[in-house]
This record gives C-alpha cells, sequence and structure tokens, in this order.
C-alpha cells in the first residue's frame, strides 16, 4: 500500500486544488453556465456530454489536463512506456472524478446534501443511482488503468 500512497494522494491534492478553482471561477453555476464561453450541441458531444452542451471553458480545460499530464514525457523525466502511460490516463480518470464531485462538496452553493439528481441539471440526464453515469465509467477505468500500470 505505501508505494500507492504518492499516486493517491497526488490525485487527491491536485483533485482538490482544481475543484476550488473551478468554485471560484464558476460559483453556484455549474457547467460553466454563467461563463462568457461558445456551447455547442451535436451527435458528437452527446455521445460524450449527454445532455450537456460542450463548452469552450470545458473543452481547453480537459485538454489542458490531459496534455500537462504528460509533461514527464516532454520533460525527459520519463521514458514513454505502455505502464507509464496506464498511469497518466489513471490518474486523469480518477482526477476529473474525484475534482467533479470534490466541486459539489466543497462549493459553499451545494455541499454533499445537495448532491442530488434533482441539484444538478448537467448530470440529471445520466443519474444512476447515487451519482452521474461518468463516475461509474471513470472509477472503474480509473483503476483498472492503475492496475494494469503495475
Amino acid at each position: 500500500m505505501q508505494t500507492h500512497f504518492p499516486f493517491i494522494l497526488g490525485v487527491a491534492v491536485t483533485a482538490t486544488l482544481f475543484a476550488m478553482v473551478e468554485i471560484h471561477i464558476e460559483g453556484p453555476r455549474g457547467w460553466a453556465e454563467s461563463l462568457p464561453t461558445w456551447r455547442t450541441e451535436n451527435r458528437w458531444t452527446r455521445l460524450f456530454y449527454s445532455m450537456r452542451p460542450l463548452t469552450g471553458y470545458h473543452l481547453y480545460v480537459q485538454l489542458f489536463v490531459l496534455v500537462f499530464s504528460h509533461v514527464p514525457y516532454a520533460t525527459g523525466i520519463v521514458v514513454p512506456s505502455w505502464r507509464i502511460e496506464a498511469k497518466i490516463l489513471s490518474f486523469v480518470a480518477l482526477f476529473w472524478l474525484l475534482e467533479d464531485f470534490l466541486w459539489f462538496v466543497l462549493n459553499p452553493a451545494f455541499g454533499l446534501k445537495a448532491f442530488k439528481k434533482e441539484r444538478i441539471w448537467w448530470h440529471a440526464p445520466t443519474w444512476w443511482w447515487i451519482m452521474p453515469r461518468d463516475y461509474w465509467i471513470l472509477a472503474p477505468a480509473g483503476v483498472v488503468l492503475y492496475v494494469l500500470s503495475l
């Protein structure tokens, strides 16, 4: 378990910090609802985002996290390999899951008690039992990728 601790801590700390950044950017209005950004909906966005529009804000934030997580390759800190890529993608999947959940938990406009389908329009169409569908997909994907990286 000791070797897993830095990974878990890294996911938790970065997700918490990024959730706080997003809380300060979005406030009580999630999914960039009140931000000055473009929005688009089509069959491709519905495939990946369900009933949520793809926004310029989300596209560039998600691409930034994906690219930034690969900086160890660009700096030569690590040599690319399938195991390292699996760990990086595991980090990204678990980061987004935890960051999204913490956005609700840490947001003064929501909190854990308000983490309900009725309060979250952008997750409501794909809410499965106690949480959004994305969480049900990202959690096992992140864990499987992490196990494959070992």
